[in-house]
């Protein structure tokens, strides 16, 4: 606590949310240095920043942090889904399902099963432990995606259709393992419904007759859409998440036509929402708890990503060819879901605090080592060399690639 301790003498007062204020925008732009510099993703240092000053500092989340990490995940959730080419999922419908359903399953029973004989939990907290660990982080993903320039790739909407599959499958075990809707349920799909059909009919008048303004109205319209989503949502205790990426899916069309507008909603996401996203996401995880249980922390994170990999590389090989690895080790990260899947068994009593360190620590984890591991050694270019190496293409001229000569 010394560190709280200081700013307490320098600033003649208690920690406040200004100096959280000040903490999250420093590491944002610490972090866009370093990401940039470094090469890595920005997520993964927006991550370890928010590890750093919450076990460092003692700087905790407050309530305002916790609201824009909440909407900044749904936001980049409809992001992701505007930028999911609907021809080309329509195209690989078969193995996006496939890939999605396996991405979730394989590590949901490993877990499970790991988490109740070798560990000891009992059923609901390895059911718990099980689901936490089952998912792909559609936010990490994304971000990636856009910041490597792959969203506008087959490989890469090819990523986001299969992780949007696991999300799915994830959300799918939670309600129905644990989550007892409310009669607000039938407001929450309803409006889900509504929302869905309307955008794309809606949105082209409305962009005309509104958009290209400095007040930016469309861009208010589809922040009106969500909040009300996450709203029914909570109400009916349940998750926004669906909606929103099917929200963003059909109006990926509408954004094909109006790239502006969907730019500014990206500098608005990746400014202010995306830190506030990843910063509060590492600023969860305890160091002292981890410390002391270090064994089951690396154990835990070995059973997800072998699981993974397990179920995820071979089908990848089949249907994506190049780039299998880097498909495989971003479909291994985990971030949004599963930390909401361990905050919902926490608060309802089934795991404790330990085991929700734990499992907070192995997801984010798992959403910067196969993220770094992706990025730096297996991304598509290098695999291509590394292929054309094993080939003994790597180094030839294009001449003789061509089956030519250098004379």
């Amino acid at each position: 606590m010394a560190s709280t301790k200081v700013l307490y003498a320098l600033t003649g007062g208690p920690v406040t949310d200004l100096y959280v204020a000040l903490a999250v925008a420093a590491i944002a732009l610490l972090a866009s240095i370093v990401s940039i510099e470094v090469g890595v993703s920005i997520a993964i240092v927006e991550i370890l920043g928010g590890v750093l000053v919450a076990n460092v500092f003692h700087l905790h989340s407050v309530s305002w942090l916790d609201f824009l990490a909440s909407f900044g995940s749904i936001v980049l959730t409809f992001l992701a889904g505007a930028e999911v080419d609907i021809d080309l999922m329509k195209e690989n419908l078969g193995s996006s399902v496939l890939i999605g359903c396996v991405s979730a399953l394989a590590p949901f029973a490993a877990a499970l099963l790991f988490a109740r004989f070798a560990l000891d939990w009992n059923w609901r907290a390895a059911e718990i432990c099980g689901i936490a660990l089952s998912t792909t982080s559609l936010a990490v993903v994304y971000a990636v995606l856009v910041e490597t320039g792959l969203n506008r790739q087959r490989l890469g909407k090819l990523i986001m259709a299969a992780t949007f599959v696991t999300d799915l499958g994830t959300v799918a075990l939670l309600s129905v393992l644990f989550i007892k809707p409310n009669a607000w349920i039938f407001a929450f799909v309803g409006a889900s419904v509504l929302a869905i059909v309307a955008l794309p009919r809606v949105a082209p008048w409305f962009f005309r007759r509104y958009g290209d303004r400095v007040v930016e109205p469309e861009m208010k319209l589809i922040f009106v859409l969500l909040l009300g989503l996450m709203v029914l949502g909570k109400l009916s205790l349940s998750q926004a998440v669906l909606p929103a990426f099917l929200l963003g899916l059909v109006a990926s069309r509408l954004y094909q036509r109006h790239h502006k507008e969907r730019q500014r909603l990206r500098v608005v996401a990746f400014a202010l929402l995306t830190p506030a996203f990843f910063i509060r996401s590492g600023m969860n995880v305890s160091l002292g708890v981890l410390w002391a249980n270090v064994g089951l922390l690396a154990a835990l994170f070995a059973v997800k990503v072998a699981a993974k990999l397990a179920g995820v590389f071979p089908l990848a090989r089949r249907f994506v060819g190049e780039g299998s690895t880097y498909f495989t080790l971003l479909m291994s990260t985990g971030l949004t879901f599963g930390t909401i899947s361990a905050l919902y068994g926490y608060q309802a009593g089934i795991i404790d605090k330990t085991q929700f360190s734990l499992l907070v620590a192995t997801v984010v984890l798992s959403a910067v080592v196969p993220t770094l591991v992706a990025q730096r050694w297996f991304g598509p270019e290098q695999e291509i060399l590394r292929h054309d190496a094993m080939s003994g293409l790597a180094g030839t001229s294009p001449a003789e690639d061509e089956g030519g000569s250098d004379v």
